[in-house]
C-alpha cells in the first residue's frame, strides 16, 4: 500500500493538522516509511511467543476485592477541587 499526497492531506484534514502544501511530500513519504515498517513487523514469527507487559518479568500488585458500602463521602470527596454539600462541584459547560 503506498500513501500519495491526496490521502496525506485526507489524513491530516481528519486528524485536524494543519500541513503546508509544500509539506504533503515529505509526510506522504513519511506515512509510507511506517507502512513499511509495519510491513516488516508483519513478518515476524511470533509462534510461541507470550504477550508481555514489561521486558523484565514481574507480577502486578494485587489487592483483595472486597465489597463495602461504600459509606464514606468526605474520605471520597477529600481530594476534590471543588465540593459542595456532599458533592463533587464542577464548572457549568453548557448554557
Amino acid at each position: 500500500m503506498s500513501i500519495d499526497i491526496e490521502t496525506a492531506r485526507r489524513v491530516a484534514k481528519l486528524a485536524r493538522i494543519k500541513v503546508e502544501e509544500d509539506d504533503l511530500p515529505a509526510l506522504a513519504g513519511e506515512f509510507n516509511d511506517i507502512l513499511i515498517f509495519i510491513e516488516q513487523l508483519n513478518e515476524v514469527d511470533i509462534e510461541g511467543v507470550e504477550p508481555m507487559t514489561s521486558v523484565t518479568p514481574q507480577r502486578l500488585k494485587r489487592r483483595e476485592d472486597v465489597v463495602t458500602s461504600g459509606n464514606m463521602p468526605d474520605k471520597i470527596l477529600s481530594n476534590a477541587p471543588d465540593a459542595r454539600e456532599g458533592f463533587f462541584a464542577v464548572p457549568k459547560v453548557v448554557e
